[in-house]
């Protein structure tokens, strides 16, 4: 497993003769420190941004696919914050949860027997799902960036 000061020193390395401005490293770490060790990554699979379905915040919807899993999730922006909707299938069954990740916060839920869960009051910006099943890797949604 590659620790943090490895990743930075090959971080300087590539760099060449400039110095990595500390700012850089920060957000390195931070980046890093997001990472799920062993989670299978789902790939994007689709794109709807709908109109007008409930009413003036319409939601976005994305999905993500792996080979034994798929993730529908639904975002919709209201008051600067977001709502995220979601469903994994088929459902994982019992002890399984996911979480909704941003950089700076990560709400556990746990999956209903159809396979939804939801969060509100997200934070705008970046955004990620993680599918945690017992006897399994963790699957993990690409980040995806939402907008107000």
């Amino acid at each position: 497993m590659i620790d943090d000061e490895y990743f930075l020193a090959a971080l300087r390395l590539a760099s060449g003769h400039d110095p990595i401005p500390a700012h850089v490293s920060a957000a390195a770490r931070q980046a890093f420190a997001l990472r799920v060790p062993h989670a299978v990554t789902a790939r994007p699979a689709g794109y709807n941004a709908a109109r007008g379905v409930r009413g003036a915040e319409s939601p976005q919807t994305v999905r993500f696919v792996t080979d034994d899993l798929t993730f529908d999730l639904e975002v919709t922006v209201g008051d600067g914050l977001l709502d995220v909707a979601g469903q994994v299938c088929p459902p994982p069954g019992e002890g399984c949860h996911v979480d909704i990740r941003t950089p700076h916060l990560t709400l556990t839920r746990r999956l209903a027997s159809t396979g939804q869960f939801a969060a509100t009051g997200l934070p705008p910006g970046w955004l990620s799902v993680v599918c945690h099943r017992p006897g399994h890797a963790p699957v993990q949604t690409r980040w995806v960036r939402v907008r107000p």
